[in-house]
């Protein structure tokens, strides 16, 4: 009896480690298949950091409808034994509009969109303000792009006469024209496509006598505050009615107001224009409240200086009043005027 009772107790031992056992193992297995899980959902912080396309291809955003970067989010699994991360970026995707390519239209690489403005530009004294100054170390300090408010480049007097049609006024323009003939001067309009459209015997004219015809954007927004693709179609409207109603191509463009970042800068650039800035400027623009002829004169020959821009609107009777002066004024002051191309030939 003694016998069979070792027996028995013999068998339970054996049936409960064998249980154990089981139990163990099932229990490794499941944490297991837990961590693989895990480790294939998440996306390392350092993958995407240093690969960002490759680490994260799986949860890019196709067509991002924002210019701004998601940013990434923890998700907590329902036990909170474990947290899966997914990172979301915006894709890096090119545009076509006409003829351009906007590259990267949603600006994933982050380009500084900062906005910046741009005063008069000199000084009184005949000497460069500071703020063109220091516009042109910026631009010169900016990779791949094309960008100018003051010639620092050349030895002689030499100064830029550039004029802003965004509308006729009075029919000035024809009497700015006879004048720059009168003198022989050739300058850049910058020229919206509503100017184009109503006034085009004066576009015509510009060309067949020598003058470059700029391109002033399509509707005169401020740039910075508009997509990288809606920029590429203010400029590419002007540049297309140009090539077909008057088979010119513009090679310049002037930001509306003078406001700027380096993104529409940038922009602008990979789609073959050079922006065109200014030194010299002064409160033109208001058609109401005209400078006196005489202050137009003293303010602008006042701030002449060797590679000044010298921004005028077409749209002023003081401009068109003083033009004529000032132009010899400046040849009397040893001054040249020069073309853009001129500029970009050197």
């Amino acid at each position: 009896m003694t016998r069979i009772i070792s027996v028995l107790m013999a068998i339970v031992l054996m049936l409960g480690l064998c249980a154990c056992g089981q139990g163990g193992a099932t229990g490794d297995s499941s944490s297991l298949t837990a961590d693989a899980t895990s480790s294939e959902i998440s996306v390392s912080s350092d993958n995407t950091s240093s690969d960002t396309s490759s680490a994260v291809s799986e949860t890019v955003l196709s067509e991002p409808s924002s210019s701004e970067v998601i940013s990434s989010k923890d998700e907590t699994s329902k036990d909170d034994s474990s947290k899966v991360t997914s990172s979301f970026v915006l894709q890096n995707y090119d545009v076509t509009v006409g003829e351009y390519t906007v590259v990267d239209a949603e600006n994933a690489r982050g380009i500084d969109n900062t906005k910046h403005g741009f005063g008069f530009g000199a000084a009184k004294g005949g000497k460069p303000h500071e703020i063109s100054v220091n516009n042109q170390k910026r631009f010169d300090g900016y990779e791949n792009i094309e960008a100018l408010a003051l010639d620092t480049v050349s030895t002689d007097k030499r100064m830029y006469l550039t004029f802003d049609c965004g509308y006729e006024y009075k029919n000035l323009t024809v009497d700015i024209l006879d004048i720059l003939k009168e003198k022989n001067v050739k300058v850049a309009f910058f020229v919206t496509l509503s100017y184009i459209k109503n006034n085009p015997e004066k576009v015509d004219r510009m060309i067949k006598e020598g003058h470059i015809v700029g391109n002033h954007s399509a509707t005169h927004p401020v740039f910075p505050d508009i997509s990288r693709t809606k920029m590429a179609e203010e400029l590419y409207k002007v540049d297309e009615y140009l090539q077909k109603h008057f088979n010119y191509e513009s090679d310049y463009f002037r930001f509306p107001t003078g406001a700027y970042s380096e993104n529409a800068l940038e922009l602008v650039t990979s789609v073959g224009y050079k922006s065109i800035f200014w030194s010299v400027a002064h409160g033109d623009y208001d058609t109401a409240n005209q400078p006196t002829v005489q202050k137009t004169f003293d303010t602008v020959t006042g701030r002449y200086h060797p590679g000044a821009v010298i921004l005028l609107h077409a749209s002023s009777q003081s401009n068109v009043d003083a033009l004529s002066d000032m132009i010899d004024e400046a040849h009397a002051q040893g001054y040249t005027f020069k073309s853009l191309d001129d500029y970009y030939a050197q």
